[in-house]
């Protein structure tokens, strides 16, 4: 029995004509989303970009647009979906904060199961978020990485979370971390691997949504 390339070939094409029209349609109502505020279709925007990751980056190098706004309509997405329940959970709420935050000079010791164990020298802005997050009823961590969120979230068992870092770290780390908690993200202002920065600000107006 002979192979039907040519049928096979034709469905090929199909699908993948399906699976790009499906990927430019939740790219127009993401940033649609993205630019005005207002979550159209939110689940339908999360499955096919979170399937596509890859191939949405593409088409927009391929439209001369900057790749990020893929993560950056995941992250807003997310947080909109998620935030009339965060705004609701009143105990075991965790900030994680990303150990590229520390300043050159930190001295804090890291934890095997928390992370790194603020000193509170005031050289960076962690001390701040830390001690507003006091006052408002939550847990800062400063982690090293992913495997360190897995362990508190087994550890601690956190109801809701803020989580600082990039853009495509806050797109994979929220995505995980969702089926066992709200969460919230944060992007950072600054990228790099030491010494970045975040708006704090933000960060503390997020803790002070859940005082109301």
């Amino acid at each position: 029995m002979s192979i039907p390339y040519d049928f096979l070939g034709k469905v090929f094409i199909a699908i993948s004509l399906i699976a790009m029209a499906g990927i430019l349609l939740a790219l127009i109502l993401g940033a649609y989303s993205y630019k005005k505020r207002k979550i159209l279709f939110p689940d339908f925007i999360l499955f096919v970009l979170y399937l596509f990751y890859g191939p949405a980056k593409l088409i927009c190098r391929v439209f001369f647009i900057d790749e990020i706004i893929v993560d950056q309509i995941l992250v807003e997405v997310r947080n909109s979906m998620m935030a009339e329940k965060f705004r609701k959970i009143k105990d075991r709420r965790v900030i994680f904060l990303p150990q590229c935050m520390r300043h050159p000079n930190c001295k804090a010791r890291c934890d095997p199961i928390k992370g790194y164990e603020c000193r509170m020298c005031g050289l960076c802005d962690i001390c701040r978020i830390i001690e507003a997050a006091k006052e408002h009823n939550f847990e800062v961590y400063v982690i090293p990485g992913g495997s360190f969120v897995k362990k508190i979230i087994k550890t601690q068992q956190p109801k809701s979370c803020i989580g600082v870092a990039c853009y495509p770290e806050l797109t994979e780390s929220m995505q995980g971390a969702s089926p066992f908690m709200t969460v919230q993200g944060i992007p950072l202002l600054k990228d790099g691997c030491f010494d970045t920065k975040v708006n704090v600000e933000d960060v503390i107006r997020k803790m002070e949504e859940c005082d109301v």
